[in-house]
């Protein structure tokens, strides 16, 4: 199983990017999938999540309202699309597909978003 993100990058506030988690070797529709950010030094905090049924979206207090998870599962991705960036959004953002009943939780590396003031 390999999780792979891309599109992060450096942004000035109130900028928009829009990440990608392409998945290989699982099917989405049989997973969760979240995204997480870390800065250095922090944990590794929870961001945005779909349910495996795809009928449960969540998110982070501190992005709500400006980030918006979604899935293409015929192209096993997920994206995270960011908009009204702010500095304190600056971080390495993991993308995690996990499966309580079969028991694994995979995560991909990260990818850097840098939020400019």
């Amino acid at each position: 199983v390999q999780l792979q993100a891309s599109g992060g990058g450096l942004v000035q506030t109130g900028g928009s990017l829009r990440l990608s988690c392409r998945a290989s070797g699982l099917t989405f529709g049989t997973y969760g999938v979240s995204w997480f950010r870390q800065t250095p030094g922090g944990e590794r905090l929870f961001v945005a999540g779909i349910s495996r049924a795809g009928d449960g979206i969540n998110y982070a207090d501190s992005v709500k309202g400006r980030f918006t998870i979604s899935t293409n599962n015929a192209k096993n991705t997920v994206y995270l699309q960011m908009n009204s960036l702010k500095p304190e959004d600056t971080a390495v953002y993991y993308c995690n597909a996990n499966s309580r009943i079969l028991g694994v939780d995979y995560w991909g590396k990260g990818t850097l978003v840098t939020v400019s003031s």
